[in-house]
């Protein structure tokens, strides 16, 4: 996307303006110029980035990011495998809840607060795993609910059960 249109519209609103006060204000609006452009790009890609950031919000579990390529912003949308979400929810056995109840309408949007370390791990374990941060925490979740446990965790034991560990002879 190219911002020197809308650079050079607000340059030339400026000079516009300054036409009406004189000499003073044109000599005024020249010195303005350059520094002008670089405060026009700079808030037009924060309004750019804060249109993207709202509309990944409707897009989940795709996403809009803005990207600086030299002095312009490019788009980049990334959209999730199709059917990726739907084929972990059918391979998953979430108790009583068939996999034909989780349609486009049932997704709900969750905000997950995770410290810095946390999510640089998940992010990891999802690049490893192919999948999406979103698809990545929607299996653990789901794999939570139905019980499966990591091979390193041990089961809960019920009460009066022993637990033996150590060797024998």
């Amino acid at each position: 996307m190219q911002l020197n249109q809308y650079v050079t519209a607000v340059q030339h609103q400026l000079d516009t303006a300054a036409e009406a006060g004189g000499p003073e204000a044109r000599a005024l609006s020249e010195r303005l110029t350059a520094a002008v452009e670089s405060t026009v790009r700079l808030v037009l890609l924060e309004a750019l980035s804060d249109a993207a950031r709202e509309i990944t919000l409707e897009l989940a579990p795709g996403s809009v990011e803005v990207r600086l390529r030299g002095r312009d912003p490019e788009f980049v949308v990334n959209n999730p495998p199709s059917g990726d979400f739907e084929a972990m929810i059918e391979q998953s056995t979430l108790g009583t809840v068939a996999p034909e109840d989780f349609d486009a309408t049932s997704i709900s949007r969750t905000t997950l607060r995770l410290p810095d370390q946390l999510k640089q791990h998940v992010e990891e374990a999802a690049a490893r795993d192919g999948v999406s941060v979103n698809s990545w925490l929607v299996r653990a979740v789901a794999e939570a609910l139905h019980g499966s446990q990591p091979a390193n965790k041990s089961k809960r034991r019920e009460p009066g059960e022993q637990n033996f560990t150590g060797w024998a002879r």
